[in-house]
């Protein structure tokens, strides 16, 4: 659903899908304003899992990233929300 969005571009940005950097995978990312979004399922609420997610969050930012977390239930019941909360990055960066 986000894709959808992400795809024809927000904020003047262009947005990958399941893009590579360096040893991950990442949801989205656009590499122009250096921005990540990761969408979070319910297993990213476990601590091992919340674990790996900050150690991957250190690399991607030592990298010169800027992550962005969102949860399912956000994308799927406030979409709007969402996008404005992306956007707000992008305009106040």
């Amino acid at each position: 659903m986000l894709w959808e969005i992400l795809r024809k571009g927000i904020a003047g940005e262009k947005f990958l899908r399941q893009h590579i950097i360096g040893d991950y995978i990442v949801d989205f990312v656009s590499r122009h304003g250096g921005v990540i979004i990761e969408v979070d399922g319910g297993y990213h609420s476990e601590p091992r899992q919340q674990e790996d997610d900050a150690l991957r969050e250190q690399d991607l930012e030592r990298m010169g990233f800027h992550i962005l977390r969102f949860t399912n239930e956000e994308v799927l019941n406030e979409p709007k929300e969402v996008i404005n909360k992306i956007e707000h990055y992008f305009n106040n960066e």
